[in-house]
């Protein structure tokens, strides 16, 4: 499969289909879900960063479980919205997983995305424990709500 922008994302994605919002950082991917009307995301799970292989089984499983039909997948830009090493790094690993998983992926600027969800994690007075079990699936949340209004947009 191929990276595709969100327009022509929206035009193959089948009726009814959810999406799967990924957050692939260097120890553990965020992952989230939306909604059938995609609409809402919401924090489903975080998966220890491992090989390909063991991350597209454990994300096949979600997939077919919970009828996904297309993966949104956080693309870190650097600080002047440009592709540097670790944007480079992601979409490479967007490729790879569209193909183990044989699902369209669109990708989506994540900037910044983990460090809001931290500070206000820190806001709400959620303890730092706490915060490093539930950061990624909600910085998932945060960028596959990003795409799902700007589809709608």
């Amino acid at each position: 499969m191929a990276l595709y922008n969100l327009p022509e994302f929206l035009t193959i994605l089948p009726a009814g289909a959810r999406l799967l919002g990924l957050d692939p950082g260097q120890k553990r991917i965020g992952v989230a879900l939306s909604d059938v009307n995609r609409v809402v995301a919401s924090p489903y799970a975080t998966l220890a960063r491992a090989k390909m292989k063991q991350n597209a089984a454990e994300l096949a499983v979600i997939i077919a479980q919970e009828k996904v039909g297309g993966l949104v997948v956080g693309l870190p830009l650097d600080g002047e919205q440009k592709l540097g090493p670790r944007a480079q790094a992601a979409r490479d690993w967007a490729h790879g997983i569209s193909q183990a998983t044989g699902l369209p992926v669109a990708m989506v600027d994540e900037s910044f995305s983990t460090v809001d969800t931290h500070e206000r994690l820190i806001e709400a007075g959620v303890s730092r424990a706490r915060r490093a079990e539930i950061v990624d699936k909600l910085a998932a949340a945060e960028i596959l709500q990003r795409a799902l209004d700007a589809m709608r947009a």
